[in-house]
């Protein structure tokens, strides 16, 4: 890897650009969906959709870019800055003013979630991990899914559900990135191994259905109610299968790993309190 941390910074910047107003075309065109309207069939007839996958498409490319130029932990922070661009942008676009409670809790979750990663410093994990290593953690992980996907289905408040859907999706995201690893190294044995590999199929449904989750979180709510989830729930789901099935831990001492369960517990009181400050925001507005 070269090392360039100019260059990796403005990579990475980029790419939340980026990220950020994919988001927001996305979800902007999913809520403009009638609810018994068929959330994928219209979507894809949406160019803004569309326009919104090619930002992320722009945003993954630049986000290699920034990670073949400096390290994990140089870009991973500077990627989260893509919730203070998406907010500002999502609420000028829908003519709600963002007050600086919200400002100071999108911050505080950002520098929560950086925290998180800086002091925690995990390891790198040890890719093929045999099925068996994989079963109890995935069931629990699954199982945390689908509930969150129940519970917010049946939810009645549209930032309840953004909230819980968009936690469902980021942890889906999250499993997807801890199987990227795995399937990243099976190259060195041949395509027919990659496409005979479990971790494969796992991973492209994990990604799918992250993705498909995301839409509906969008399309349930504001992207303050569902955006903070998906950003919080991937690295944790990422963590969690890291630390269970592939043998990461964090870098870090006792203080260190109390700091990092704070920075947890923050990220949760904030992403919570954002969706309902745009909840209330929504009402007064209505």
């Amino acid at each position: 890897m070269v090392n360039h941390p100019i260059g990796a910074t403005i990579c990475a910047l980029i790419a939340a650009v980026l990220f950020a107003v994919a988001a927001v075309a996305q979800q902007n065109a999913a809520a403009a969906v009638p609810e018994r309207e068929a959330l994928v069939r219209a979507l894809v007839r949406n160019p803004r959709w569309w326009a919104g996958i090619v930002g992320d498409a722009g945003g993954y490319t630049m986000q290699v870019a920034a990670l073949a130029l400096g390290a994990v932990l140089l870009v991973q922070p500077i990627l989260v800055s893509a919730l203070i661009f998406a907010l500002p942008l999502s609420a000028r676009l829908n003519g709600i003013r963002v007050t600086a409670r919200t400002t100071a809790t999108a911050l505080a979750l950002t520098a929560a979630l950086v925290c998180f990663l800086v002091v925690g410093n995990p390891t790198e994990g040890n890719s093929g991990a045999p099925l068996r290593h994989w079963l109890v953690p995935l069931i629990v992980l699954l199982a945390f899914v689908t509930v969150a996907v129940v519970l917010g289905s049946v939810a009645g408040a549209s930032a309840t559900r953004a909230l819980l859907l968009g936690t469902a999706s980021g942890s889906l995201y999250g499993l997807a990135a801890a199987l990227t690893a795995d399937v990243t190294h099976l190259f060195d044995d041949g395509i027919a191994h990659v496409l005979g590999s479990w971790q494969t199929w796992a991973l492209i449904v994990a990604g799918l259905l992250g993705v498909y989750w995301q839409q509906r979180a969008f399309h349930a709510g504001s992207l303050a109610a569902s955006l903070p989830a998906v950003t919080i729930a991937e690295p944790l789901a990422a963590a969690f299968i890291g630390l269970t099935v592939l043998g990461e831990h964090f870098r870090t001492g006792t203080l260190g790993l109390i700091v990092v369960a704070l920075t947890v517990l923050v990220m949760c009181v904030t992403t919570v309190a954002l969706s309902r400050t745009q909840a209330a925001a929504e009402a007064s507005r209505a």
